[in-house]
């Protein structure tokens, strides 16, 4: 359906995610997946979706000059939020349980960013999801960290692993931005731009 409106459009997906990746094949449309390296540093003074937002439209920036008329770009970036600072990903399995440690008994935000670039248009959406966790015990942790090894993941957990399963005890808002795109607004979106373009 949506493919179809879009049937003179080239969207290309900036995204190594498997998970954007199986989102976009999900929603049946047709892409291209292009990749450019981006240091991914935000300044000091930006806070919550300010972050996201930045990232996703700092990772459009080495496409600008090669978009064609046709070219739809979506970048993206997701944070988890927590006691007022963006969590990324772990680098080891020290900061992995410092972090999940953290979550344990805790509410958070997870923040998903995405940036869609044309050659003449811009436009940054962003979605919120408040997920609880219950306690979870240290051997709870290390297990998950020892199985899952989630260093590609902001907060050092997927919510569709072992730990969302047993440990996500409440959550308000978009499933699927948790898990990396909050594919109810790519879709929304991607349908006005078919609309007006």
């Amino acid at each position: 359906m949506l493919n179809e409106k879009l049937k003179n459009h080239h969207i290309i997906l900036a995204s190594g995610s498997p998970r954007r990746q199986e989102f976009f094949k999900n929603l049946n449309l047709d892409f291209e997946i292009r990749l450019k390296p981006v240091k991914e540093e935000f300044p000091n003074r930006l806070t919550h979706f300010e972050i996201s937002n930045y990232l996703a439209q700092l990772k459009a920036l080495p496409f600008k000059d090669e978009l064609k008329e046709n070219d739809i770009l979506i970048t993206s970036d997701t944070i988890v939020w927590h006691n007022n600072k963006a969590l990324g990903k772990p680098r080891n399995e020290d900061e992995a349980f410092k972090i999940l440690k953290s979550l344990s008994n805790n509410t958070h935000e997870v923040i998903t960013s995405v940036c869609f670039t044309t050659k003449n248009y811009e436009k940054t959406l962003h979605s919120i999801t408040k997920v609880a966790f219950k306690y979870l015990t240290d051997e709870e942790i290390k297990y998950y960290i020892k199985t899952a090894k989630p260093y590609d993941k902001a907060g050092a957990y997927g919510i569709q692993e072992w730990i969302g399963q047993i440990g996500v005890t409440k959550l308000e808002g978009s499933y699927f931005n948790v898990m990396g795109l909050p594919t109810h607004l790519v879709y929304k979106t991607l349908n006005t731009i078919a609309e007006t373009t």
